[in-house]
């Protein structure tokens, strides 16, 4: 069951990342971006498998610390059987010591392998980290790259079309168009003005008749 929820949840995840991608279709980013997603996933399960190699050596040291314990406790009760003359006791005790004696030598064995193990999986994982810091430093470049390009084609459509020459040839039509009318007020003002004149001096005759 938690098989079939893995795998259903997978899909939704990849269909969810298929519609996100579709967006940039023609964009070449969308392909670095699903292989970025896929490492991530490598990266986490690694972390986990690292992490899970520490509680593993966590339980070795365990088993090594009690198995060492034992080894010193059968030593005092050995001693201790052969003080007061308890052959059998002192034999049973030896025994279990050899036991003990080997599974502390087994475990140590163990223990310091699980060390090695530990420090190839940790400098593997850093690598892994620091190549997707990598994948995510050349996605930036690349998104550069590509506003770039984009910016420098929409500034070429303006260049090298016929874009700005009829933007200049309205500018000059609405130029023109101004000065007229700067040209007709002018008129229109001296018109009034003169008339204006004219009529005070009419008066003034007027007044003097």
């Amino acid at each position: 069951m938690t098989n079939l929820f893995s795998r259903l949840k997978e899909t939704v995840m990849a269909d969810l990342h298929d519609l996100v991608d579709q967006k940039e279709q023609k964009n070449p980013i969308a392909h670095v971006n699903q292989y970025i997603r896929e490492c991530e996933q490598e990266v986490k399960k690694i972390k986990h498998l690292v992490e899970k190699q520490y509680q593993i050596k966590q339980d070795i040291d365990r088993e090594w610390n009690q198995a060492k314990m034992m080894v010193e406790k059968r030593k005092r009760q050995m001693q201790l059987a052969e003080e007061l003359n308890e052959a059998q006791l002192q034999e049973e005790a030896q025994q279990e010591l050899s036991q003990f004696e080997s599974r502390v030598e087994h475990l140590s064995k163990l223990r310091d392998q699980s060390i090695k193990d530990i420090e190839g999986l940790e400098t593997k994982y850093v690598q892994m980290k620091q190549k997707l810091k990598d994948l995510y430093v050349k996605r930036l470049e690349m998104k550069s790259r590509e506003n770039v390009a984009r910016t420098q084609q929409g500034i070429n459509k303006v260049l090298q079309t016929d874009l700005v020459s009829k933007s200049a040839s309205k500018f000059a039509e609405l130029e023109s168009y101004i000065e007229r009318i700067e040209q007709q007020v002018q008129s229109d003002y001296r018109l009034h003005t003169l008339d204006a004149r004219f009529a005070a001096l009419e008066k003034k005759a007027s007044n003097s008749n």
